[in-house]
């Protein structure tokens, strides 16, 4: 599937897929000056790329996992959503989960983005759902 990416800022970088296989591309910072993100906050920070992205598909930003666990940041949202008809620019709002400042530079890599299919749905109000041998339960109510 070919995705247009439009370039906002000349330093900024299209995101690469890190191997044949991975399901996520890297999305990289595109700032001018490095950013400091401090212990227990969150920064946006740039991409420099906006994309068309086709119907019925969403982008999804998810934390690189190495960043996450050796640098303490990951999406304050957890994982941000790109819907098709979004065509403004790609921030990653990073938050430091450690006790330690962290810097962003230019050309970091901050997020993964994956593309991936989604329904629609039309959501009707109904007096009574399907009994399931689930039924209500939740957290932690199917095992440990």
């Amino acid at each position: 599937m070919k995705i247009n990416v439009k370039k906002l800022h000349p330093n900024a970088k299209l995101p690469v897929y890190g191997s044949q296989y991975a399901a996520g591309a890297d999305l990289y910072a595109c700032e001018e000056q490095p950013v400091v993100i401090a212990a227990g906050e969150t920064a946006f920070i740039h991409t420099g790329i906006a994309v068309e992205l086709p119907e019925g598909t969403v982008g999804l930003v998810y934390a690189r996992s190495g960043l996450a666990c050796k640098q303490d940041l990951a999406p304050a949202n957890k994982v941000g959503v790109v819907d098709c008809d979004y065509r403004g620019e790609i921030m990653v709002a990073l938050h430091n989960h450690g006790t330690q400042p962290r810097t962003v530079s230019g050309g970091d890599r901050i997020a993964q983005f994956v593309v991936a299919p989604y329904l629609p749905a039309e959501f009707e109000q109904a007096e009574e759902l399907s009994q399931t041998v689930r039924g209500a339960g939740g957290f932690g109510s199917t095992g440990k």
